[in-house]
């Protein structure tokens, strides 16, 4: 385990619970040096009504304290709905899990935001791992929050290959004005996108082993990790293992050593076509024709997640949630 702070830090996550979302929610309510004040949700993986039963659920699975969760938006900005098939019917793998018995907060998601990043003593760092309407809303309505924001990881974009289209993530593509909206935000912005998110996979070895589990948050762990398997075909070692997608993203909240970052300028495509909702990563070393001829346009610059340490990340998963 990484050198820890003696103060936890405060973050809030923003999330469509999902099989990796729960993975990461897993994983933020047992790190010591994460202090999750408050849980979001918004429609995603599936419909945003599902996103809070999920999310209650993995709370208390994991045993968590009883945090404010908050229903946000059923719907993006312009696009329609889209969900996420991979997840299941359900949005958690279909593992037949009970009902809560917890229940959200009676405010929305937008409202819970404001509330818990101007209350916080110490600058709050902001975790969206899912389509980022919620964190639109909360910049376009109360701009006044990033006075008290630290920073915000979000999971999304890509700066090789996507996964809803050939060039764009599906958190991006589900809402492109939103993540537009998110790059203007005006504080230290760092995406976690598909390019290290794919590469953060726990052994087989390891997944059972948490399958095996007593304990129900590290049992959960590795059932969601089952159903995310990395390879296809019969029951090899690689087959069994599983990818922890948005886990990631918090993980790199914790330990921001295991990433490699460069400021680069990041725009998302907005325009119809089999472009929209690309996130479009300026790598080159010096400016192009485009720039020499029509002048240089004003770019959101963004710390930009380029490598991951995946032993560093794995071991610091697995450490985390099989903690007593």
């Amino acid at each position: 385990m990484t050198d820890q702070p003696t103060t936890p830090l405060p973050v809030i996550i923003d999330c469509d619970t999902g099989v990796d979302d729960a993975l990461a929610l897993l994983f933020a309510v047992r790190h010591p040096a994460l202090d999750l004040r408050a849980v979001t949700c918004v429609a995603g993986n599936t419909d945003v009504d599902q996103v809070v039963r999920n999310t209650l659920t993995v709370l208390e699975q994991a045993g968590a304290p009883d945090l404010p969760v908050a229903r946000g938006a059923e719907r993006p900005l312009i696009e329609n709905t889209r969900r996420a098939a991979v997840h299941g019917r359900d949005g958690m793998g279909d593992l037949g899990l009970p009902a809560p018995d917890r229940m959200p907060v009676e405010v929305d998601a937008v409202t819970l935001l404001r509330r818990e990043i101007l209350a916080a003593r110490r600058p709050v760092t902001l975790i969206p791992t899912a389509p980022l309407t919620n964190i639109a809303l909360l910049l376009r309505t109360h701009p006044e929050v990033t006075r008290n924001i630290e920073r915000i990881v979000f999971m999304g974009g890509a700066v090789a290959v996507g996964n809803a289209t050939p060039v764009a993530e599906f958190n991006v593509w589900h809402d492109p004005e939103a993540a537009a909206i998110l790059l203007t935000a005006g504080v230290p912005i760092t995406m976690y996108g598909l390019d290290v998110f794919q590469q953060v996979v726990v052994p087989g070895t390891d997944v059972r082993r948490l399958r095996a589990s007593d304990e129900p948050g590290t049992r959960l762990a590795g059932e969601l990790l089952a159903h995310r398997p990395t390879a296809q075909g019969g029951p090899t070692e690689a087959e069994a293992a599983g990818g922890l997608g948005d886990a990631g993203a918090v993980c790199a909240v914790a330990d921001p050593a295991g990433i490699a970052t460069r400021l680069l300028p990041v725009e998302v495509s907005l325009a119809p076509g089999p472009a929209r909702g690309q996130t479009i990563v300026d790598r080159r070393p010096r400016p192009g024709e485009s720039e020499i001829h029509e002048g240089a346009r004003e770019q959101p610059l963004v710390d930009v997640a380029l490598e991951v340490d995946v032993d560093r990340f794995v071991k610091l998963y697995l450490e985390t949630v099989e903690r007593p």
